[in-house]
């Protein structure tokens, strides 16, 4: 009877917390990141630049982002269009209970699943799409960013926390209605584009069969002794994406694979026998490669002098982004301005989406506000991931690295030692 007592404590605690954790995150305050216009903005491989124009042309302050002295530059629409096009993955709620868990919410401790997730949907945003593809409609969505602390947060609190005691919680469409579509596919590729895009968006669904969900990546941290509600961190959150993409059956995800280095070495050898196992006996293609190294950029701060080797790294044609962020807080780094980091930000509390039903809303899974974080914030501790379509693009990226980050990633030819 003690230990059951025990159990129903720990299960009303787990409803409080994600009750709490459900407010907390639901709302955030109205701010804006500025940009100068004097500086290029590198956004995963790409430069714009941010020149003046019409000193009487403003930027829509539905775009979350201003330029400094209050002017348009030139690029800033087509920046905004290929950040908006990153796929955002943030907290959800109210999505199918985790597996021997009482959570139907990840707020408050997901986070670094969730940075994660971008990273990998960028790896496969390049693999099925391209870097030059961005979302036609992404320059149509509205700003997220609500009004602070209000009534109705905490009617959500109250009627969330309630139904967590009662066990009434049922799952609920999202709110967010989905613009009507009027604009025709004009071709077969622009259709297939959208057919991709909702594709993989779908297979980071909140459900237990979303191929990289969720709920699939809590089972693989189990093997990393973690658990739903616990910290993951960079190094982890890189393994489980391994595992999740090993055993991803699905046959549009046979041709790519992930590697993970260790300390900061890549093996050429094992990357390349990566690349060439096929599936199918009778497939001599190469596979693509997501090259996911975790490193730590200092000791308990990070060290000023990786600046450079960062703002290098997301200058990459192949980069896919760093899990990193500030301690025990987690962000997608994609680019950069000056000494700030651009990135986007899971923190934020959405409803669940069910990703089965044909033409599910698209809005809530792209960030129209860019962020900006001092470099002298970010944890030392972070993950930085490449892609390589094939073995002839994974040989040309490892001389470049090599050649310009040789002091910190390490690509050797040799098969790593089985000792």
């Amino acid at each position: 009877m003690e230990a059951t007592g025990t159990d129903e404590v720990d299960k009303l605690k787990t409803k409080f917390i994600s009750a709490w954790n459900n407010m907390k995150y639901s709302w955030v305050l109205k701010t804006k990141t500025y940009f100068s216009r004097n500086s290029p903005v590198l956004l995963l491989g790409k430069c714009y630049h941010f020149k003046f124009e019409d000193e009487n042309k403003l930027l829509p302050a539905r775009s979350g982002c201003t330029i400094e002295d209050h002017v348009i530059a030139g690029n800033v629409e087509e920046f905004r269009k290929d950040f908006i096009s990153r796929i955002w993955l943030t907290y959800r709620e109210e999505f199918p209970q985790i597996e021997g868990s009482a959570f139907t919410t990840d707020c408050g401790w997901g986070c670094t699943l969730r940075t994660g997730q971008m990273l990998l949907a960028q790896g496969l945003i390049l693999h099925f799409l391209g870097r030059a593809w961005t979302w036609p409609d992404a320059l149509n969505i509205e700003n997220s960013d609500s009004d602070s602390w209000t009534s109705n947060t905490v009617k959500k609190f109250t009627a969330s926390f309630e139904a967590s005691l009662s066990g009434e919680s049922e799952l609920k469409t999202p709110t967010v209605s989905q613009k009507e579509t009027i604009r025709r596919h004009s071709d077969d590729h622009e259709m297939r584009n959208e057919i991709y895009h909702r594709k993989i968006i779908s297979w980071f669904g909140d459900s237990p069969l979303a191929l990289f969900g969720l709920h699939q990546l809590i089972k693989y941290g189990k093997k990393s002794g973690k658990k739903a509600g616990d910290w993951y961190g960079p190094a982890v959150v890189a393994h489980i994406l391994r595992k999740a993409v090993e055993e991803a059956r699905h046959p549009d995800l046979q041709g790519i694979t992930i590697y993970v280095a260790q300390d900061c070495t890549v093996y050429s050898s094992d990357v390349i026998d990566k690349q060439c196992t096929s599936m199918a006996s009778d497939n001599t293609d190469d596979k693509a490669v997501i090259i996911l190294i975790p490193v730590r950029l200092g000791g308990e701060r990070t060290n000023t002098d990786y600046l450079d080797f960062v703002k290098g790294i997301l200058s990459l044609e192949y980069c896919v982004g760093i899990i990193g962020g500030k301690p025990k807080q987690s962000y997608y780094f994609a680019g950069f301005q000056d000494d700030s980091l651009i990135y986007m930000d899971p923190h934020y509390c959405q409803s669940f989406v069910d990703v089965s039903i044909k033409d599910f809303p698209l809005e809530t899974f792209h960030c129209p506000s860019p962020k900006k974080m001092s470099f002298r914030k970010m944890d030392p501790s972070c993950t930085i991931g490449f892609y390589c379509r094939n073995v002839q693009d994974f040989k040309r990226a490892s001389e470049e690295i090599t050649k310009v980050f040789c002091h910190r990633i390490r690509f050797y030819h040799r098969r790593t030692s089985l000792i």
